[in-house]
C-alpha cells in the first residue's frame, strides 16, 4: 500500500492535529515489550510486533503457543529463488495473523562479511545483490498479505561483539555498494513499511542518530514508513532529531517527558514529532489498526508442507562421488551417527528463536522412511553445549499430576503472585503477562521420569542466585553472573551449573529450582530466561568414536550428522573458530576410514571447515533447516527431491586463508578496511583458493548452457536481458542456477575482479531445453563517488554457476549518462 493510497484513504494530518504534544510523544515509545500505544478516541488500536524472521513467535515465548519453524535465512538464500522467498514471506504472514501480529521484525539482511559473525545463519548472503533480491521478495510476501516487514539491522551490524558500543569505520563507497545496497531493493522497490535501526555506530555516530536514517533512506529511496529501534538501542533525546521514529521496548525509554521538554524548549521542532506520528498512523492503516481499515485476509499454503519444500530447496550438495541419491530398496543397513542426528539444530539462537510444536529428528525420519532397513544409532561425539530442557512426555506436574511443571512467581515475602503450568522446562519471559518485574524469585517444581537408564548432569542455566533440590536434597546453591556485557546473551545464553545424576528407567526424580532475581536493568526488568535440564555426562571421546566406527563398518552406508551448537551460533556473541566443535572431525575421519559409503550431513547455519571433505562419499549441507529438516533430509537422500541449494557465501578450506575474518573491535572500532571487496570479491583477490566458491552446489542431473547473447549497449537508466539456452542433459528433472558476473578491465577506479549482476533459476525435465533471459540493470555496473557514476565503455559479462566456473562470455557497452 503506497503513501498515496494511505493518504487518500485517511486524513493523517487531521488525526495528528487532534493529539496533544504529550499524546504524540507517548505514541513514539512502545506500550510494553512488543506492542505500541493505542489511542482509542482517534480509532488507533495497539499494534503487535514480533520477532521472526524464520517464523513468527508472537508476544509470548512459550511452548503452549507454538510457532511454525521455517528454515533459517542462510538456507532460504541458498535456493537463489525469489519465488521461494515470496512464498516464505506469505507463509510467515499467515503465521503472524494467526498469532495476532501486525509487524514481523525481519528479514535480517546484514551481509555475511565474516564467517565468524554470530548471526550469520539469520542473514542471507555475502552478496548484496542476492541479499537485496531475496529480501525484496520476502517483504512482498509479507506485505501483500497486510503484515508489515522490517528489514534489519540498519546498518553495518554484521557481527555481534560489543554490538551496543562498537563503531564501524567504513567508506562511503563500501556503504553504498555493499551494505546499503542490500537494503535498497527492500525499501526503494518493495516499499518496506518499517526498517529497524541497529545498536552500533557508523563512522562515529550511533545508528539511531545517524544521518543515514534520512539520506539515503528517505531522501533517495522514498521511505515513508517507520524506523523502529532495535530493543534498547535508542539512548538519548538527540535521536528524536534524527530519522528515528519508534523507540522499543516501552513504556520506559529515553524520550517521554524529556522529549516533551525538548520540544517545549525549542530544541526540537514539533513538526519533527508530527512526522513521526504521521508515519506510525500510516503504518497502522496499512496493517488494519486504524479506524475502519481492515487487515488483509491471508491465503497461504500449508506451513509445514512449505517448510519441508523450502528446507530441501536450500540444501547444498557440496560433494557427491556417485553415492546419492540412494536406492532405498537396495539398502539393508544404515549406521546413523552424531549428536545432531538425534537432536538436530533447526534454528540459531537468540531473538530469532521460535518454539515449534514438534521437530522430527533426522534419526526418527530415517527410521520411518526406511521400513525393513536396519537403522542403528551411535552418538559418536558429544556436541551438546549447555542444557536441554525436559519435555512433557517425561515430566509430572506435582500440583496437577498431569504432564509438565509448576512455575510460581514469588514476592519478597514469599507470597505467590502467579503460577503457570508449563509443558517443558526451557523458560523465556520477554513480554506477556507473567509478573517478572514484581517478582523477587521464581520457583519451578516437577518430577522427571526417564524412559531409559542414563548418566547425566542435571542443572540450570540462569543469571542470579540459583538453587536446585533433587529428591529433597540441595545440590546447587550458586550465584551465576553473565559472560560479558551483552544484554541479549545474558538473557538468552546464561551460564550453566550442573551436577552428576544417575537416572533409572521408570524411576521418578523430584526436582525443585529457585532463582532469586535481585536488581535488574530497567529496560529488561520484565524479562527472564532460564533452563532447568540436563546434558550427557562426558564420556571418553575415543570410546565413542570407536563404537561409531564399528557400527559404520557393519552397515551398508553410514550417515554422520555433524554441526554446531547453541554456544557457537547465536545472537549476542561471535564465533571464535570455524572448526566444528568437539571431536566431530575425528569422528568423520574414523567413520570414513571404516566405510567408504560415508555421507556427511552438515547441520550448521554458517561456514565450517571440512578437513575430511575429499575422503567421504558425499557431503550435504542442510543448514538450520527448520522443523521439517529431518523429513526434507530424507527426501533428498532418497531422491524424492533434488538438493536445490547453491552456496550464497564462499566456504573456506582453512580459517587462516579467509580474506575478511575480523569481528573484534580494537579500541572500540571495527574497520572495514577491505572496502567493497567482501565475500567472493575478496577471495578473487586472494592467493588462496576456498573449499567451495559462491554458487557451488550440485543436483542429481546435468545441465549445459550455450548460445549466450547480450545487447551491444545498455543505457545508464536501463537494463539489458542477457539471454542463453539451458538444457537438461541428464536423466531426471532438475534445477539449474544461472549466475551473471560483470568485469571492467582498465576501469578508471578500483573495481572487484568481478561482481554479481544477475541470477536466475531454471527448472527443466530430463532432455528439455529453454531460452532464458537474465535482466542486468545498468545500476549494477555503476560505482559510488558522491553519486552513482556510470563509467561508459565495455564491460565483460561472464555466465556460469559459481564465481569462477563461468564458461560463457559476452561484451556490453554502457552508454554515457
Amino acid at each position: 500500500m503506497t503513501t498515496h493510497d494511505v493518504d487518500a484513504a485517511v486524513d493523517l494530518d487531521g488525526l495528528v492535529a487532534q493529539l496533544s504534544l504529550e499524546e504524540k510523544v507517548e505514541l513514539l515509545t512502545g506500550r510494553d515489550f512488543w506492542s505500541t500505544v493505542p489511542i482509542e478516541r482517534i480509532g488507533l488500536r495497539s499494534m503487535t510486533l514480533s520477532d521472526g524472521p524464520s517464523g513468527v513467535r508472537g508476544p509470548v515465548w512459550d511452548e503452549r503457543s507454538p510457532s511454525l519453524n521455517l528454515p533459517s535465512a542462510s538456507a532460504l538464500s541458498s535456493s537463489f529463488d525469489a519465488d521461494i522467498a515470496y512464498r516464505y514471506g506469505r507463509v510467515a504472514a499467515a503465521e503472524a495473523r494467526r498469532k495476532g501480529v501486525d509487524v514481523v521484525l525481519g528479514p535480517t539482511i546484514n551481509i555475511h562479511r565474516s564467517p565468524l559473525g554470530g548471526r550469520h545463519f539469520e542473514a542471507f548472503s555475502e552478496d548484496p545483490l542476492l541479499t537485496g533480491d531475496l529480501a525484496a521478495a520476502y517483504v512482498d510476501g509479507l506485505q501483500d498479505a497486510g503484515v508489515g516487514a522490517t528489514p534489519k539491522h540498519y546498518i553495518a551490524n554484521d557481527f555481534e561483539t560489543d554490538r551496543f558500543n562498537v563503531d564501524v569505520e567504513v567508506s562511503e563507497r563500501a556503504l553504498r555498494e555493499v551494505y546499503l545496497l542490500a537494503f535498497e531493493r527492500a525499501v526503494a522497490e518493495s516499499q518496506a513499511w518499517l526498517v529497524m535501526s541497529a545498536y552500533n555506530s557508523i563512522n562515529g555516530t550511533t545508528a539511531t542518530e545517524s544521518d543515514l536514517l534520512t539520506t539515503p533512506l528517505v531522501d533517495e529511496w522514498g521511505f515513508d514508513g517507520v524506523v523502529v529501534s532495535d530493543w534498547t538501542a535508542v539512548r538519548s533525546v538527540a535521536s528524536a532529531a534524527a530519522g528515528q521514529h519508534l523507540v522499543m521496548p516501552g513504556p520506559i525509554g529515553p524520550w517521554g517527558a524529556a522529549l516533551v521538554a525538548a520540544v517545549g524548549a525549542g530544541e526540537i521542532d514539533e513538526a519533527v514529532i508530527d512526522d513521526k506520528v504521521r508515519r506510525i498512523l500510516r503504518l497502522a492503516h496499512r496493517v488494519g489498526a486504524l479506524g475502519d481499515s481492515v487487515a488483509a485476509p491471508v491465503e497461504a499454503e500449508d506451513g509445514p508442507t512449505f517448510a519441508r519444500e523450502a528446507a530441501a530447496e536450500g540444501m547444498v550438495l557440496l560433494e557427491n562421488r556417485g553415492e546419492l541419491p540412494w536406492d532405498a530398496s537396495a539398502l539393508r543397513s544404515v549406521a546413523v551417527i552424531g549428536s545432531n542426528a538425534e537432536q538436530a539444530r533447526t534454528q540459531g539462537g537468540g531473538s530469532a528463536t521460535v518454539v515449534p510444536e514438534r521437530v522430527d529428528s533426522p534419526l526418527e525420519c530415517l527410521v520411518k522412511a526406511l521400513p525393513g532397513v536396519d537403522v542403528r544409532y551411535s552418538v559418536g561425539a558429544l556436541n551438546q553445549v549447555g542444557l536441554a530442557g525436559f519435555a512433557a512426555d517425561v515430566l509430572t506436574n506435582p500440583v496437577t499430576a498431569g504432564p509438565g511443571a509448576r512455575v510460581s512467581f514469588l514476592a519478597a515475602d514469599g507470597a505467590e503472585l502467579a503460577v503457570e503450568d508449563r509443558l517443558a522446562t526451557d523458560f523465556v519471559w520477554f513480554g506477556g503477562d507473567a509478573p517478572i518485574a514484581a517478582s523477587a524469585a521464581v520457583e519451578v517444581a516437577f518430577a522427571v521420569t526417564p524412559q531409559a537408564d542414563a548418566e547425566i548432569e542435571l542443572g540450570c542455566a540462569v543469571t542470579g542466585r540459583a538453587r536446585l533440590w533433587i529428591d529433597g536434597g540441595l545440590h546447587i546453591d550458586e550465584v551465576l553472573t553473565p559472560d560479558g556485557d551483552d544484554l541479549g546473551a545474558a538473557l538468552l545464553s546464561p551460564r550453566v551449573t550442573a551436577v552428576p545424576v544417575s537416572l533409572r528407567a521408570g524411576v521418578p526424580v523430584e526436582v525443585r529450582f529457585r532463582v532469586d532475581l535481585g536488581e535488574r536493568d530497567d529496560a529488561l526488568s520484565g524479562a527472564l530466561a532460564f533452563t532447568v535440564g540436563s546434558r550427557p555426562l562426558q564420556a571418553a571421546p575415543e570410546a565413542l568414536i570407536a563404537e561409531a566406527a564399528a557400527a559404520a563398518a557393519a552397515a551398508d552406508v553410514a550417515v554422520v550428522v555433524v554441526g554446531t551448537n547453541s554456544k557457537v551460533e547465536s545472537e549476542g556473541f561471535d564465533r571464535d573458530s570455524l572448526a566444528l566443535p568437539g571431536h566431530q572431525d575425528a569422528l568423520v575421519a574414523a567413520v570414513a576410514a571404516a566405510n567408504p559409503r560415508t555421507v556427511v550431513i552438515v547441520n550448521a547455519g554458517a561456514p565450517v571447515i571440512l578437513p575430511w571433505r575429499d575422503d567421504v562419499a558425499a557431503v550435504l549441507l542442510g543448514w538450520f533447516g527448520g522443523q521439517e529438516f529431518g523429513h526434507a533430509l530424507v527426501d533428498v537422500l532418497t531422491g524424492v527431491v533434488e538438493p536445490g541449494g547453491r552456496l550464497p557465501t564462499t566456504w573456506a578450506a582453512t580459517e587462516a586463508t579467509v580474506p575478511v575474518l575480523d569481528v573484534t573491535p580494537v579500541d572500540g572500532i571495527v574497520r572495514y578496511d577491505e572496502g567493497i571487496h567482501v565475500g567472493h570479491r575478496a577471495w578473487l583477490r586472494s592467493d588462496a583458493a576456498p573449499a567451495y566458491w559462491f554458487g557451488h552446489g550440485g543436483g542429481y542431473t546435468e545441465f549445459s548452457t550455450t548460445d549466450l547473447t547480450a545487447p551491444a549497449t545498455i543505457a545508464a537508466d536501463g537494463f539489458a536481458d542477457v539471454e542463453l539456452t539451458v538444457t537438461n542433459t541428464g536423466t531426471r528433472a532438475g534445477k539449474h542456477v544461472v549466475l551473471v558476473f560483470a568485469e571492467r578491465p582498465g576501469s578508471a577506479v578500483e573495481r572487484p575482479a568481478r561482481w554479481l549482476v544477475g541470477h536466475a533459476v531454471v527448472r527443466l525435465d530430463a532432455g528439455a531445453s529453454t531460452r532464458i533471459g537474465v535482466p542486468v540493470k545498468a545500476r549494477s555496473l555503476a560505482y559510488w563517488d558522491g553519486a552513482w557514476v556510470f563509467e561508459p565503455g565495455d564491460f565483460t559479462l561472464r555466465v556460469g554457476t559459481t564465481a569462477v566456473d563461468l564458461p560463457l562470455a559476452a561484451t556490453i557497452s554502457l552508454e554515457e549518462s
